[in-house]
């Protein structure tokens, strides 16, 4: 057991210290880390300034002489600029000129007067989803317009607008603020998951493929040491790539956060350091089943470019979950904490929401994953004992 401790220990500060002087593995972990503020202060003020949009709304109306009073009543409603709009409308959208504009025809006021369906003509390009917002305020504006005629010409002919509305729907949502908002934001899980990708990969693989490929393989093996603590070693190594990296995503996450312009969506979250203790605690178990997936990956492969692509296929594991549950979430089963990284992702979601997290559910996540990176080491341990493998033949 000694023997098999210091053995470890001895390949572990060897792939440390080659992890720490290969320029690669740095920077494969600080430069994503280093663009995520950015990108979340990006994503979240395009997406504020779309809302902020919708509040502000100027409306070029082509013909409004035909419809006096809508105008005056859209002109009253908060955030509504109502301007003549352009001679050829649908050139001056197209164009780029204006955004869209509201035609209204000239037998309008007549079909109004008449009690008949009177139309109208928001003509948008469709190609800036941006506007789709904006657009679909003034189409309920106009809706809404529409309702209130309707109601009146009802009450005239001493009828009751209740008949025409035999079913009224109401919609009670019982989300908190919190869930909304890391709906909004449920990317992050996402993120942090990457973060334990990118961060041991390069060690994983410098250390199994590259080694053979530069030849210091074989006189490793020689050596009087059992072969689980030469893997054990290799791997812990690139697992605190893994954990550190998962440690800077977390903190650049929360900068990311904390400086984006939620406030600006109506939006608050509270993603306190309990929170995101509590979310670095979930993921960190992925780290040591994650690169023990990378390092069985990269030993098979027969050069270290062979192996680069074969681990980069692995980054696709962490989207799989989140295209699962695009458009519908997924039930609340057992089995979904039990399937490394979509159990983490759910518990994560399930932080951010202030839902907590039951320590049985995190302790499932934690064995699952732990029982992934055993039989992941058992494999490489194998893949080691083949002359295949170790002389690249």
């Amino acid at each position: 057991m000694t023997n098999f401790v210091a053995a470890l220990a001895v390949v572990l500060r060897k792939e440390l210290v080659d992890g720490f002087r290969d320029r690669r593995s740095l920077i494969s972990v600080l430069a994503p880390l280093a663009l995520l503020p950015l990108l979340f202060y990006v994503a979240m003020d395009q997406a504020s300034e779309s809302v902020e949009r919708a509040r502000q709304i100027k409306i070029p109306v082509v013909g409004m002489e035909h419809a006096r009073e809508l105008i005056g009543w859209l002109d009253q409603q908060a955030g509504i600029e109502i301007q003549q709009g352009p001679d050829q409308p649908r050139e001056a959208v197209r164009n780029g000129d204006v955004d869209f504009a509201l035609v209204i025809p000239e037998d309008f006021a007549e079909r109004f007067a008449g009690s008949k369906t009177a139309e109208v003509e928001i003509i948008v390009e469709g190609m800036d989803r941006s506007l789709d917002r904006s657009v679909s305020r003034v189409r309920d504006l106009i809706r809404g317009y529409g309702r209130g005629i309707a109601d009146q010409r009802l009450i005239v002919r001493g009828i009751s607008p209740e008949v025409a509305r035999p079913v009224r729907v109401e919609t009670l949502e019982l989300a908190t603020q919190q869930q909304r908002t890391a709906r909004l934001i449920g990317f992050m899980p996402l993120l942090l998951v990457m973060g334990i990708f990118v961060g041991g990969l390069q060690v994983a693989i410098d250390s199994t493929a590259g080694e053979r490929e530069r030849g210091s393989l074989e006189p490793l093996l020689v050596i009087p040491a059992p072969r689980l603590s030469i893997i054990g070693g290799k791997w812990l190594a690139a697992t605190a790539f893994s954990l550190a990296s998962a440690l800077l995503t977390a903190a650049m996450v929360g900068i990311g956060l904390e400086f984006s312009p939620l406030q600006r969506l109506g939006l608050r979250i509270e993603l306190d350091g309990g929170v995101m203790a509590l979310a670095v605690a979930v993921i960190l178990p992925l780290a040591f089943s994650v690169t023990a997936l990378q390092m069985v990956v990269a030993t098979m492969a027969r050069s270290y470019k062979e192996a680069q692509s074969y681990v980069s296929f692995l980054m696709l594991l962490p989207m799989l979950p989140l295209i699962l549950t695009m458009d519908s979430e997924i039930e609340d089963a057992i089995w979904r904490l039990m399937v490394p990284v979509l159990g983490q992702q759910q518990l994560i979601q399930d932080a951010m929401g202030g839902e907590g997290v039951a320590l049985v559910d995190f302790a499932v996540t934690a064995l699952s994953t732990a029982a992934f990176a055993g039989v992941c080491l058992w494999l490489t341990s194998h893949l080691f004992r083949r002359e295949r493998i170790v002389f690249g033949r």
